[in-house]
């Protein structure tokens, strides 16, 4: 009885069918990128908004104020207090505007006269925005106090990926790939739908942790099925999978520059996912899945059918195929532990995804926060993530894994350290650097991807993956909290922080765990 690679080489390895299938499925790719950065655009600071003092919205009724007049009513005395700074977004003047108060002078019958005398107070639920549907920021009044909770909701929709990615995993090995890829795109549709028409936060919050669920299953699924339905030296297609995600990231500023809400960008980005649906008639099974899950039958007929379209011809002999034992072992995690260089290795890489992933994330959000054009910035940051992926192709079969994934980290933190300090007085420079340094870490990211899958045997390959990528989605969890907690002590010191787990553990002996072709 053949092999299944022995079977898969008779019918092509790469060939028209692998191919089709292979760009249908990278465009998973694209929508998952939309997913996995959309907090840049959904949560974008919603510009001028004042807190509104109790009773001001009749009172400005009655007197016939524009939102401009009632703004510098309520705004001219905090100037006059020295909390200017503030645009009083977050306290207000601690009084009650009634039936009583003069149009003309509302603050008169107030601090005996004076507006020195004049008592503040913190602001909690009445803040007045010019632009009120624009970002979730203004539509769940995430500011001041609640600034956090913006943190909150990347670090939802990051441990939604960790529970997708140990749920769907164990569900795809289960019950089939194509399934849970289909039933994955339909539940990030569904998802992201109620999520546009959240009522408040916590019914947001609990609908973007499914949609990070179902998000991680048509990432992880369709990754798993182009590589099992292609040879084992076809190693490129998980390069060229990441260079979707990047086509993604590209296209995403553009989608948020013409729609002008936050609802109008999260259904623009959810939407696509149902076209995946149709993939039901043109993606097959794996193959490989199905002689594990002993239907042998079915999956000789597909690979007839991979014959058929790509011009081979699969001996009628066949009536069975093999798999290696191998393939169907139940690994644990002491396996990976079990010898001195097994526990190195699989510790490296745990740290290398975590860092990786902590450092991508916080430079992409990181965008939404330096000013200039967001639109543009985040458009050059994502176009150079292109070179990133073919200097991997052109590097990894030449001078092996070890020198680009030491030497890109390296860089990403250097580029990172060098931007925290550089003056904000010569942007080019400043966004030339940081750009390198996104560079670098896109190509770390990507190297991992594939490193991961080289370092274990085929017993450990898939459980091994599983466990050591989760802390990439454990690093996306802290990252918003770090990005954004640190940056409002000092912008730039999240930088310093992501230079430093850049670096750290690049030495010459944790490199040479990595493995060098």
């Amino acid at each position: 009885m053949p092999s299944f690679d022995e079977v898969l080489k008779e019918a092509g390895e790469f060939g028209r069918f692998q191919k089709r299938v292979f760009f249908l499925l990278c465009q998973t790719g694209v929508t998952f990128s939309f997913l996995f950065a959309s907090v840049v655009f959904l949560g974008q600071a919603p510009g001028n908004y004042w807190c509104r003092i109790p009773g001001a919205a009749e009172l400005s009724e009655r007197c016939g104020w524009s939102l401009e007049e009632e703004q510098n009513f309520t705004l001219l005395p905090l100037r006059s207090l020295g909390n200017g700074s503030s645009g009083g977004g977050c306290e207000r003047l601690d009084v009650v505007w009634d039936a009583s108060v003069s149009c003309a002078s509302p603050l008169a019958r107030y601090g005996n006269g004076s507006v020195g005398n004049l008592p503040l107070t913190a602001c909690h639920d009445n803040w007045v925005y010019k632009q009120p549907h624009s970002s979730i920021v203004s539509e769940y009044n995430l500011v001041c106090g609640n600034a956090w909770m913006l943190d909150l909701s990347q670090a939802i929709l990051n441990l939604g990926f960790l529970a997708g990615a140990f749920t769907l995993g164990y569900a795809a090995d289960r019950y089939g790939r194509i399934l849970i890829y289909l039933l994955s795109c339909l539940g990030v549709g569904i998802c992201g739908i109620i999520v546009a028409f959240a009522p408040n936060f916590t019914v947001f919050l609990i609908f973007r942790f499914l949609q990070g669920v179902f998000g991680k299953g048509t990432w992880m699924t369709c990754y798993v099925i182009v590589t099992e339905i292609v040879g084992s030296d076809q190693r490129i297609v998980g390069i060229v999978i990441q260079i979707f995600f990047t086509l993604g990231i590209m296209i995403l500023p553009g989608i948020a520059y013409l729609v002008p809400t936050w609802q109008g960008i999260q259904l623009a980005i959810s939407l696509p996912n149902f076209l995946f649906l149709l993939y039901y008639w043109v993606v097959p099974e794996s193959p490989r899945w199905l002689l594990t899950r002993k239907k042998g039958e079915k999956a000789l007929k597909i690979m007839h059918n991979i014959a058929k379209h790509n011009g081979k011809y699969l001996s009628p002999h066949y009536s069975e195929i093999t798999i290696n034992n191998d393939e169907v072992s139940n690994p644990s995690f002491l396996d990976l532990v079990r010898t001195p260089r097994m526990r190195r290795n699989t510790l490296i890489l745990m740290y290398a995804w975590f860092t990786s992933a902590l450092i991508y994330q916080g430079l992409v959000m990181r965008l939404g926060i330096v000013g200039g054009n967001l639109y543009l910035d985040f458009f050059i940051s994502g176009a150079v993530e292109l070179p990133a992926a073919l200097l991997i192709l052109v590097t990894i079969d030449r001078i092996g894994r070890r020198l680009p994934f030491g030497i890109s980290n390296i860089v990403a933190g250097i580029a990172c350290l060098i931007t925290a300090f550089l003056p904000e007085d010569i942007p080019w420079l400043k966004t030339t650097v940081a750009t390198l340094g996104r560079l670098g870490i896109t190509m770390a990211f990507e190297i991992v991807y594939l490193v991961n899958t080289e370092l274990y045997p085929t017993t450990l390959r898939n459980f091994g993956v599983s466990l050591c990528s989760s802390l990439c989605d454990l690093g996306g969890i802290i990252a918003p909290f770090l990005l954004f907690r640190l940056a409002a002590i000092w912008l730039e010191l999240p930088l310093i922080i992501f230079s430093i787990l850049a670096v750290v553990w690049r030495s010459p002996a944790t490199l040479s765990a990595v493995i060098n072709y």
